[in-house]
């Protein structure tokens, strides 16, 4: 089991292994949702979450998006997008331990701010949708 939660502690949830993925993401929604020049998340498939404290608030971010935060102290927690239909996306710094998942890729490259330096050799997509690249593992 994965735990996480927000900067105050009020949304917290618990994850049932395995990820489908970790990535970094460039893209500009992504950037400004989290105050940051990309962010990591991890995704899972419906069904692995449960939320052990209070549920996040949702905000429509763009047509077929949604994205969540804690309502108290405004931590981002997740976005789900209808392309990547019955997946969530929780961002990998509210876990209680971040380093139990390294990125494997970068989404949305194209999208990438030109002073941020990636040494990391990870490989790039174009766009933020991962799983148009491979088929994901069934659960």
């Amino acid at each position: 089991m994965m735990d996480g939660h927000c900067l105050c502690g009020k949304v917290s949830f618990q994850v049932d292994p395995p990820v489908l993925s970790c990535v970094t993401c460039h893209c500009h929604s992504c950037r400004r949702q989290c105050a940051a020049p990309m962010t990591a998340y991890f995704g899972i498939r419906d069904g692995q979450l449960k939320w052990t404290g209070q549920a996040p608030k949702t905000f429509a971010s763009s047509p077929g998006v949604e994205r969540s935060f804690c309502p108290d102290c405004g931590s981002p927690i997740s976005f789900r997008s209808a392309s990547m239909s019955g997946i969530m996306h929780l961002y990998v710094a509210l876990l209680k331990d971040p380093n139990q998942l390294q990125p494997t890729l970068h989404v949305a490259h194209e999208e990438k701010l030109d002073w941020l330096q990636m040494d990391d050799g990870l490989p790039i997509c174009i766009g933020p949708d991962y799983t148009k690249m491979q088929p994901l593992p069934e659960t």
